[in-house]
Parts: C-alpha cells; structure tokens; sequence
C-alpha cells in the first residue's frame, strides 16, 4: 500500500542520513513509580494515569529524553476500545490527547501514537472480526494524528494477520508515517508462525514506513530475528529488546542483562544496519543512555550494513511472494505454480463453486503441495457465481490448512481488490495486459495492496504474433506500472503460450520472447504451459517437451500441473542440470523409493482418513469421516484412535516447527465438530470427562489470547474447562479454585506489570487449596522465573499445556 504522504515527514528525513533512538520500558517504570507516589498499582487501564497523574507519566518521558531517545512513545498502548470499555470513565479521546500533550511537554523530539495488538486473534481464530479490528484500530489512529503524534507505531504485534489490519487501518485514515514491529518467540517466528523475513516482505510491501521487531527476548536472541529482518526489507529497521529475561529479586520483578551488557549488543545491531535502536521491558533510562553513548559515533551505512535506505533505488533487490509462513524469489530458481485451482477443465471444481463448496479446493491445494508446488493459482471464474465472495471463501479456506504462497487469478478490479485486503501474505496478481483499460484499473490496485504482478503480453489487438511485439507490450506495461507505483522489480511476464496444433510457429515465438525478456529486460518469466497441447493426443508429452525448451530459454517460473508426474519429474530433472538441486539431493530422494503419493484428502470411512483429516485441519471432512465410522466404530475408538490421534499429530509438527499456531486451533476445531456430532448421537458414551481445569488471566491483564488458545486446545483433547476471564481479581481466583475444588488452575499473563498479581493469586490459591497444582504461561514468563513465583509447572505454549493436563490428572 504506497501511500502519498499530504505532509514531508522529518523523521523519515532524518533517517536517510543518521540514526535515531527509542525510549524504553513504559510499564515497570510506570508500576514502580505508581507506588512511590503511594498509589495502589496501576489498575487495569494505566494509560488514565496520563489524566489523573500526569507528572508521574512526564516524569518517564523527561528521563528517557535526558537519556537521549529521539522518539518518545506515548501511553496509549492499550488505550483501543476493545480493552478500555467498560473499565474506565475517561473516553479514548481524552486518553490519547493527555497521552501525546505529556509526550510534548517532557521535550521529545518527536512523540509517537503507541497501538499495542487488541488483545484477542482476530479474524476466524478469534473473537474480533476483520472488520471490527479494523475500525479499532482506525479509531485510535485518527485519535493519534488529531491529538499531534508525528508517528504511529504498531508494536508487539504477534499475528501479521492483525499487524495488517493495523497498518491498513493506520495508512488509510492518517496521512502519519507508520512504523510495525513484531514480536519473536523463541522459535524464531512470531506467535502464529512467521518469520522475520517474511514479516519484513508483507509489512513492507503493504506500506510499513519502517518494520521492527521488540519484546520477547534479550538482546542476544534478537540479534538473528533482527538480521533476517533487515536483510529482507529496503525500509529502516528498528530494534528494541527486553532487557534479557525476568527474574525475581528481593521479591519484585527485574531482568537478568544489565544496562552495559545491553548496550554493548546494541552495538551489534548498529553495525547490521538497524536505523532506530530502542527497548523494551525491563530497558530503564539508563540503557537507553548508554546504547546512546557506545553507537552515536558508529558508522550509520557501514560496509557491514545490508539496509537499502529511503530515497536510494532498490532496482537491485528481488522481490518475493509469501504466505503468512514461508516466501519466495520469482526469477531466483525454478517455481512451481500449481494451475488445478481453476474450474475451466474440472467440472467437479465447477460444480463445488457454483454450490459455495470449497473442500475441494482445499483438497486440490493440498495434494498440489505434497506434489512439490511452490506456489499456488487460485481461479474461482464460474458463470452465474459472486466471484468476488468465492474467492475471499476460498482464498480463507486454503490459508488456513496450506502454506505456500498464492497467486490469485482474476482480471476483475472488484474480485483482485476484495481477494489482495484480506490475503494475509503477498500474493502475486495474475494479471494485467497491455490494453489501456487494463492498465488503468489493475495496476492501482495492485500499488494499493503492494502485490507483484504478472504482465500479459496483449494489448486491446489481442495476441500479437512475433517475439518483437510481445516484447514492446511487456516493455509498456513496466512502464505504465511504474507510473502507477509499482516497481519493475514486482513485474513477473507472461509471454503466453500459443496452441501448437492450430500454429507450430507460435510456439518458437514464444520461446524468443521468453529469452529476450529474462536476457533483455532482465523479468521473471512465467507462462501457462499446457497451453501448448491443446487438441493433441499424448499431451503430457507434448507438455513436458515445450517446458524443457522454455527452461532452456529462460523460464523460471511455469504454470503447470504439478499432479501430472512426468511434468513434475521434468521440473526435478531441470533444477539437477541447472545446478539448483546441489548434489541431486532432491531428485535422488524422489527417486530412490516410489514416491509417496499425496495425502488423500475426501473421505474414505476409515480411522486413518480421520485422523489425516484432523492433522491437516479439514473441518468438513472430520464431520464426514465421523459421521460414517459411528455406523460401525465404537465412539471411543474412533475418538482415541483417530480424533486424538490427528491432534497428536498436529501437536508433533508443532513442536517440530513443521505446523504452527493456526494449525493447531483449526484442528481444534475440526475435532470440536466431530465431538458434537458424537455427543449428540451417543451422549451417554462420549461425554466423557478426563478431568476439569480452571483459567484466568491474572488481574489487570485485559489480554486473554494464551488463554483463549489454550481452552480451544484442551478442550477438545477430552478436559473441562472452566474459564474466568480476563483481569481476574486475586481472591476470586481462589474463592473460584475451593468452589469448584480445582485440581490444576492455569493462569496467564502477558505484561510485566501484572507478573506481581500472578504471584499474589499462586500464594491465595495455596493458601486455601495448597493441594491445587499451577501451571502459568505468558509471553513475560520463562520456567525458571514460574518456579520462582511459586507454580509447579511453566506451559510455553498450548501443546505443553495438554501434556501438563495428562501428567495431573493421568489421562
């Protein structure tokens, strides 16, 4: 989304020529000063404190800007209606305002709108719609640029789904500079599974002003997340790391790198290239102060540095297509782009989405991956159907179980708009022509939403027959994209493939233009291959035969069937004689057993199809299978042996990295249908209770996401849960726990300054239920700290919650 700023930013200047710094901790700062002036805490909201105490709020700001942090954050991270409704008096407005006039009078240099995450997924794995996050967000956004703030800062993001929806929010309804940063966990991806890399090609093709990650580890740990980071992007990095892990002194909460240790590797990042060094928990003053006094005089573009600054071209870095987990390079090896999402020659696909079905698109994803796609063409064309709503349907349903990148197929500006919004990646476009009025309404809405795009080379006269004058269409359509915004280095070309029974000629053609255009113009190519075989017998042949020519003649990057095996063994054998598969490792692999064939999606009626359907997160067909097996399985085998076996197997790949968060919450879901389908068919034998777990988020914790995914997970691997809430007071926990005479109680936390209610509701509930086991978990806790605060056991994520259950309780 390359946004036209109304205003020149001075920030942004400033960062073409020099570095700039962040202030750090707001929280522990706020918590402790909060008692030094004898108040209780900071309560649930403790942004209100920038209207009721705000000299206690400047008082922070003023020792940050001594230090000499540049950028001052103001208090308004939580200040979003979903978490200020109905705990505070005082209107968002009002907050924001006093937040920025605070942030103004403690003399920073430029004062910054704070937006921390909702505090719940958003989208189908939580309980806040796209578009309700969206108005949130565009809310505190517009209340940030009336109240002054000269830059919007989206932090401690762990969704890129979310951090989207903020960053949209905040380009379309300011005119501010916008920075995102997000959160790593010790896997090196983000809560929901993406990596730093490809954080940095999504945010920053969608119009991140500057990308940057903080929270979550020390400084050490970040150092890699933050390389991958700034090696991906063009834009300036910032960094801000927690001052290393917490840990308990004297009773109260500190952090276990100390402010010269911090600083010393903030030296680090200086020489990667980071442009804006800052922190986060645990960061007082006077880390700041001496990150400040060890890299002011450091080289800001040194040779070591990888960052591309504003204002110098970028010509000479690739650009890449990515899903939420993993990206690609067009034109830096083969790619494979499946075609079988397309109804044009699969009545089967034509008939689920005339009937809004798309299972069958989910089916054909997933065998398409197995058989070594890269990247996947999603076609929803169908006459008589709204095309605009089955794509998002299906574009929706296929992200949720596959994670290969997309390339969505449609020339209609509504369908191509509605598919690019919502598309939690970068997608590539296929496509825009060289006929003015394609021209004139793609290519806005590819600049908008920052995609890449496949250039067609036709024009209002159709296809032209030579290589000469394809190659004049391809070179107009550069033009005319970068005019609209979009950069040459997002152009893919397709020289498009003729049919060779009805012109042979056409053929040799096409491989010219392919050549010139990857030697000439310097473009990824891509073309529809089969194509070429239309009306011929053997087309496979005639198929894999063109595709050795067109590799040979520069393309890298075809649309082909990728199920077909001997097209795909041509793929395998190409990238062996073009030195892309080192060793032959990959081809060898294939070939050295008969090659596993694709996973069968569609229902088969036995407990392996089950659990395959509950491991790849397949709702519909979980239904499916259940519904035939209780004909002639008993309800409990079918659970053990095929419900709780797919959730095994999900939970395996997620502690592999080979699956992530969202994995496991649509495999939930999958077996939350099927044991309602069983209950209520069998109820006397499938209601079954292994045993009841209480949760709480902690008081003054509004944010329940750890929780929330937790009670998904567990519920559904046969535990009762009963859930308390978000901001729990301490003794009605406990009052709670003797109540329902709890045997294991989890409680989460997800900001330093509620790690302290942790503590007080771990000793009430051992107080009156010393029996009760504890387990705790939270984005600011580690396991050594959670012995610490008295819990007997530390969940890092939902998967090691199960496995805490299964140890109480024995089941």
């Amino acid at each position: 989304m390359r946004k036209m700023k109304t205003t020149e930013s001075a920030l942004l200047r400033e960062l073409e020529t020099g570095r700039l710094y962040l202030d750090g901790a707001m929280g522990s700062l706020m918590q402790s000063r909060a008692e030094e002036a004898g108040l209780d805490g900071i309560g649930t909201v403790p942004e209100i404190l920038g209207i009721t105490h705000p000299e206690l709020i400047r008082g922070i700001h003023r020792d940050y800007v001594d230090a000499g942090a540049d950028i001052v954050l103001a208090c308004t991270f939580g200040a979003n209606r979903y978490k200020l409704e109905g705990h505070t008096p005082y209107t968002q407005e009002e907050i924001v305002t006093a937040a920025l006039e605070n942030v103004r009078a403690s003399g920073a240099r430029y004062a910054a709108l704070d937006i921390g995450p909702i505090g719940s997924l958003v989208g189908e794995l939580g309980d806040v719609s796209e578009d309700e996050a969206y108005s949130i967000f565009s809310e505190l956004a517009k209340a940030g640029e009336k109240a002054g703030a000269d830059l919007v800062v989206i932090e401690t993001m762990t969704d890129i789904a979310e951090a989207r929806i903020a960053l949209m929010a905040a380009n379309e309804n300011t005119s501010l500079p916008v920075m995102v940063s997000m959160t790593f966990e010790e896997n090196g991806r983000t809560l929901t599974g993406t990596p730093p890399e490809v954080c940095g090609i999504i945010l920053e093709s969608l119009g991140a002003d500057i990308v940057g990650t903080n929270c979550s580890t020390g400084p050490v740990q970040m150092l890699e997340n933050a390389k991958k980071l700034i090696g991906a992007v063009s834009v300036p990095v910032a960094v801000q790391p927690n001052a290393g892990l917490p840990v308990l002194r004297d009773g109260e909460t500190a952090y276990d790198v100390d402010a010269g240790t911090f600083s010393d590797v903030m030296k680090d990042f200086a020489a990667e290239g980071a442009a804006i060094l800052g922190g986060c928990c645990g960061s007082t003053p006077e880390y700041i102060r001496l990150t400040r006094e060890k890299t002011g005089q450091l080289p800001y573009r040194s040779e070591e540095a990888q960052m591309v600054f504003p204002g110098m071209a970028r010509s000479s870095r690739p650009s890449a297509a990515a899903s939420a987990y993993r990206s690609v390079v067009p034109g830096s090896r083969i790619l494979a782009v499946g075609e079988s999402i397309n109804p044009t020659a699969d009545k089967k696909l034509k008939e689920a989405l005339r009937s809004g079905d798309t299972a069958y698109a989910v089916q054909l994803a997933l065998m398409q991956k197995a058989a070594g796609a890269d990247i996947l063409d999603i076609n929803v064309g169908v006459p008589g159907i709204d095309e605009a709503e089955m794509m998002e349907k299906t574009i929706r349903a296929v992200t949720a179980v596959c994670d290969l990148p997309l390339q969505i197929d449609s020339t209609d500006p509504e369908v191509v708009s509605r598919a690019l919004r919502i598309y939690p990646g970068r997608a590539i476009l296929n496509s825009v022509n060289g006929d003015p009025a394609s021209l004139e309404t793609i290519l806005p809405v590819v600049a908008k939403y920052g995609a890449m795009v496949i250039g067609l080379t036709l024009d209002e006269n159709g296809i032209p027959e030579t290589a000469d004058q394809r190659i004049d269409i391809a070179r107009k359509i550069i033009r005319e994209a970068g005019r609209a915004g979009v950069p040459e280095t997002d152009i893919l070309i397709d020289c498009l493939v003729m049919t060779a029974s009805t012109s042979q000629k056409a053929a040799g053609e096409t491989l010219e233009a392919v050549r010139r255009v990857s030697e000439d113009l310097g473009r990824p190519t891509t073309l529809g291959v089969s194509n070429i075989s239309f009306g011929l017998p053997q087309r496979s042949l005639v198929n894999r035969t063109f595709l050795a020519a067109a590799f040979q003649n520069g393309l890298d990057t075809p649309i082909i069937s990728v199920l077909d095996e001997e097209i795909a063994g041509t793929v395998a054998a190409f990238r062996v004689l073009n030195g892309e598969d080192r060793g032959c490792a990959a081809y060898t692999r294939s070939h050295k057993d008969t090659p596993a064939q694709p996973a069968v999606m569609a229902p088969e009626g036995s407990l392996d199809s089950l659990a395959a359907a509950v491991a790849d997160g397949l709702r519909d067909e979980t239904i499916d299978i259940t519904k035939k097996l209780l004909k002639t399985e008993d309800p409990m085998r079918l659970v053990e042996a095929g419900l709780m076996k797919g959730l095994d197997t999900v939970g395996d790949q997620f502690e592999t990295g080979e699956a992530f968060l969202p994995n496991l919450l649509f495999s939930a879901e999958a077996v939350q249908g099927a044991f309602d389908l069983i209950k209520s068919e069998m109820p006397s034998e499938a209601d079954t209770n292994k045993g009841t777990i209480m949760l709480a988020a902690v008081e003054g914790d509004v944010h329940d996401i750890g929780k929330n995914i937790l009670k998904v997970i567990i519920e559904n691997y046969g535990y009762e849960v009963i859930d308390l809430g978000k901001d729990v007071p301490v003794e009605a926990v406990a009052q709670a726990v003797v109540a329902n005479d709890i045997r294991l109680l989890g409680l989460s936390a997800l900001m330093t300054t509620t790690v302290r209610s942790m503590k007080k509701t771990i000793e009430a509930v051992r107080a009156v239920s010393p029996e009760t086991k504890i387990m705790v978990g939270g984005a600011v806790l580690t396991e050594d700290f959670a012995q610490e605060i008295g819990a007997d056991y530390y969940g890092k994520d939902a998967k090691s919650g199960v496995e805490i259950a299964r140890r109480v309780f024995g089941a």
